[in-house]
């Protein structure tokens, strides 16, 4: 996967098994938290590979995601999360995001 990032002409590469390996770990992550089958898990995320490898790692395991788009109102958000009974919300705390390779 190549990440065009938003700065013109920085990019990412990651490969299939770096990939591979963040949903791994991710997957751990939400079944070390008791996150399973049938559960979901809002995603809150700027558009970057862990964007990516968190919604892979929910279906690796059975989890529901919901992608929540980063233009709404923080009353729009909490709305969603209660809608779609979310167990988890998976967000970051920077704007600034790496795949961590």
């Amino acid at each position: 996967m190549i990440w065009e990032k938003d700065e013109p002409g920085t990019h990412e590469n990651i490969s299939y098994g770096q990939l591979l390996d963040m949903v791994c770990r991710i997957s751990n992550v939400f079944l070390s938290r008791g996150i399973k089958k049938g559960d979901v898990v809002a995603i809150y995320l700027p558009i970057c590979p862990l964007a990516i490898a968190t919604m892979l790692a929910c279906a690796r395991i059975g989890v529901i995601h919901s992608v929540i788009f980063a233009g709404f109102s923080s009353n729009a958000i909490a709305t969603r999360v209660q809608d779609a009974n979310a167990v988890a919300i998976v967000t970051a705390n920077e704007g600034t995001v790496s795949s961590g390779s």
